[in-house]
């Protein structure tokens, strides 16, 4: 028995048009909602768990609501405003949640991400059931009409997944993104709505609607907190430094990544830099040439120094994002050659990739909003850092921890589980742990010379200090070893986290 189209009623193809284009929309909300809360909330595990815990609330309270609701009212008047204002909240989330961000206690951002994740996912799940109740002619089709329906919901979930992904955030700022889906959920909304109403009835709905989202997209264009190029992974941006008229910022996701100057590769303005330069400075003789490998692009402001102080010394970077490439090399003067190489890749592969007992150096500054990647902190990543390096070998890693630095103490010890010698700089404050920010952790199977690091240290101003072996001990602690089954790195981040 086949489905017949009734008058006023959408048809079995317009049924799963808006099935599926609803499911979509609910998936693009929510991976576009992850990118535009990076700046404020970092790209970290909690941020991805809240967006997604919200996105699914918002699904389960939508689709039990539209049910509810179907029996209640008349579906065809329903669907119209449940798209349309879809799109208007979506078309007006940049500048809802930018502009709640930049408030100056940022207090109004919760609220807001609530209500951009919330309630297009609420609204958009709630024409699944409003359209099956319109769909079910009789109910003998009962089980094929919603075992079909909810099998083109499902297939919209996964294009808008995979479309939003890997084409539209490669190849459209977020906020095109979002504005654009609005005017798609409205155009959707106002064929709805002369299809099932009619012009006549339909005209003041359609008037409003229309309004109302080109009035939300005009927000986004004045809303705050705007990339100079929004790349795979980043919202990213290059800001001049006023005082150096050569030195330049690369800002990622509101953060300070990198400084580089461009006349003088040897200008290291962050303190964790000029720490890291410390160690390779003193570990081996002046001015000789070195094979390195960088985890972790972003400015490449450690590739440039090594090339300058140690003329002829071969780097090869693992930067996973082409979108800072492309930064690096259009607005930072990159230059690549024979000598400096950069390959775009995870840096775990890219350890994969390497020759056994090949490099003299590993530097590792990979970061994903203020972590670094759990799958770079692990004893089996570290163990591929140990065979790739020389006997005599280095690795020198950038770290970010705060309140009890209960992840940099097991990252201390994930090193020491793998080399003979490890040793940590940074603030004196750290030491006690009443003091977070940038350490920088070394390992290596031979001796750290801590005098000569210290005097390095001390002869850059930095105000650094650096322990080595035994006097750690204490500060490690009962610290575990982070492995690839165990590396809860977000949560040792958050001090609430640890006990």
């Amino acid at each position: 028995m086949a489905d017949r189209v009734r008058p006023g009623v959408p048809g079995p193809r317009e049924s799963a048009a808006l099935v599926f284009g609803s499911s979509a929309g609910v998936l693009v909300v929510e991976l576009v909602a992850l990118r535009l809360l990076a700046p404020y909330l970092g790209l970290t595990l909690e941020t991805s768990t809240l967006v997604i815990g919200l996105a699914l609330t918002a699904i389960a309270v939508g689709s039990w609501a539209g049910g509810r609701a179907a029996d209640l009212v008349d579906p065809r008047r329903a669907l119209a405003p449940l798209l349309g204002l879809s799109g208007v909240v979506a078309a007006a989330t940049p500048f809802l949640v930018r502009g709640a961000a930049e408030t100056g206690s940022g207090g109004l951002l919760m609220p807001a991400t609530v209500l951009t994740i919330g309630v297009p996912g609420a609204l958009l799940s709630a024409v699944t059931p409003m359209v099956t109740k319109l769909a079910l002619t009789t109910l003998e089709l009962t089980g094929t009409v919603v075992g079909r329906l909810s099998g083109i919901g499902t297939a919209g979930s996964i294009v808008g997944t995979v479309l939003t992904g890997f084409v539209l955030v490669s190849t459209v700022p977020v906020s095109g993104i979002l504005v654009g889906l609005g005017a798609l959920l409205v155009a959707a909304a106002v064929l709805v709505e002369l299809r099932l109403r009619g012009w006549r009835a339909a005209a003041p709905t359609v008037a409003l609607l229309v309004g109302a989202t080109g009035l939300a997209g005009l927000t986004a264009l004045v809303a705050p907190g705007g990339c100079d190029v929004e790349t795979r992974y980043h919202c990213a941006r290059v800001v001049a430094d006023e005082e150096r008229p050569d030195g330049r910022v690369l800002v990622m996701d509101g953060l300070r990544h990198s400084y580089v100057d461009l006349e003088d590769p040897t200008h290291l303005e962050f303190e964790y830099v000029q720490a890291i330069a410390s160690v390779v400075d003193t570990a081996w003789p002046a001015g000789a040439p070195l094979a390195a490998y960088h985890l972790g692009g972003g400015g490449l402001t450690f590739p440039r120094y090594l090339a300058e102080v140690r003329p002829g010394s071969e780097s090869l970077v693992s930067e996973i994002d082409p979108g800072v490439v492309a930064i690096d090399r259009e607005q930072l003067e990159l230059e690549t050659g024979p000598d400096l190489q950069v390959r775009v890749e995870d840096g775990r592969l890219g350890l994969d990739r390497l020759p056994t007992d090949s490099r003299d150096l590993v530097v590792g500054d990979a970061f994903g909003g203020v972590s670094v990647p759990w799958h770079l902190t692990t004893r089996e990543a570290i163990g591929e850092v140990r065979r790739v390096l020389r006997p005599d070998g280095v690795y020198v890693a950038n770290l970010i921890d705060h309140g009890p630095l209960a992840f940099a103490r097991a990252e201390v010890a994930t090193f020491a589980d793998a080399f003979e010698h490890v040793a940590l700089l940074a603030r004196p404050g750290a030491f006690r742990r009443t003091d977070g920010g940038n350490l920088v952790a070394v390992a290596s199977d031979r001796s750290i010379d801590v005098d000569a690091v210290q005097a390095a240290l001390d002869a850059r101003g930095t105000g650094w200090q650096v322990r080595a072996d035994g006097d750690l001990a204490g500060w490690v602690g009962d610290s575990p070893v982070l492995t690839d089954d165990f590396a809860p790195v977000d949560q040792l981040l958050t001090p609430t986290a640890v006990g």
